[in-house]
């Protein structure tokens, strides 16, 4: 098990004012942190990754298509070359921070809908998007993993079946997708059922508990998930994502507007304890 911690509830950019949150990471015991890219240039996350390897913490991140003009579902190739553009400057960022996997919902702008389900030519742009950005990112030996979201956020991927579906036709070695516990309790019929059916397709999982806040304060079954999890052969990163009012930008997408958890040391810190603890009993 690798547990590293999503830097969204502070940063939506890592600088040097937010190293001292990477060094109380480390001393709490976590393995990575999963460095946020919605801006900012290779150089910067360079300087990053220098810090990262000093404390020994190794690194994932997370990325967003910005708008509609980056959108891989869309009918005009320029605009899918875009997005693929997009993809190739995350892998960038990522690679010169010496992370090693990049996840996210990289398909379609967050907050956008047609009104009806994806259509098969949005689910080909996607594909054919995402099939070069995984060869772009091997090249790197960087890892994808594609996010479903709730419907709320998105419509083109809402479930463990559509993202394994996606996963397939890609077809790449370095390509799967994200299984987020906050999501799938939203949207699967059986959260913990979807996991072994799909288990081929997963390289990454994101513990969010079901309020987004600290993981073991709500109702998520987080024993049976990590039982599947574990039983199936799942040994890699276990990233806890959870969202504060720090960032108004964040807080707006995610529908923030009430606190979580009393501080933000409980969230990494009792996070940490309890999910290690929730590894060793499965």
């Amino acid at each position: 098990m690798l547990l590293g911690f999503n830097m969204l509830l502070w940063a939506s950019q890592l600088t040097d004012e937010h190293f001292p949150l990477l060094e109380k990471l480390k001393a709490a015991g976590y393995d990575g942190a999963e460095l946020p890219i919605f801006g900012g240039t290779p150089e910067e996350y360079a300087h990053v990754g220098r810090e990262l390897k000093n404390l020994g913490l190794r690194a994932t991140a997370v990325c967003v298509i910005p708008d509609k003009e980056h959108d891989c579902t869309s009918s005009d190739a320029k605009v899918r070359a875009a997005g693929l553009a997009h993809l190739k400057w995350a892998i960038d960022c990522l690679e010169a921070a010496g992370g090693e996997l990049l996840c996210g919902p990289f398909y379609q702008p967050l907050a956008v809908f047609s009104g009806d389900p994806p259509t098969p030519e949005e689910l080909a742009g996607i594909v054919e998007v995402h099939k070069e950005a995984a060869r772009y990112a091997a090249r790197a030996g960087i890892k994808m993993a594609i996010e479903p979201l709730n419907r709320f956020e998105c419509y083109a991927l809402n479930t463990a079946a559509d993202a394994a579906e996606i996963v397939k036709r890609v077809d790449e070695p370095n390509y799967g997708y994200l299984y987020d516990t906050f999501h799938a309790n939203i949207e699967e019929k059986d959260p913990v059922g979807v996991i072994a059916p799909t288990l081929a397709q997963i390289n990454h999982v994101h513990t969010s508990e079901n309020d987004r806040g600290t993981p073991g304060k709500g109702h998520v079954p987080w024993p049976e998930t990590f039982k599947a999890l574990k039983d199936g052969g799942y040994d890699g990163w276990y990233v806890i994502e959870a969202f504060g009012r720090a960032l108004p930008g964040i807080a707006e997408a995610t529908r923030v507007w009430r606190d979580f958890f009393p501080h933000t040391d409980e969230v990494y810190q009792f996070g940490h304890d309890f999910l290690r603890e929730q590894w060793k009993k499965a």
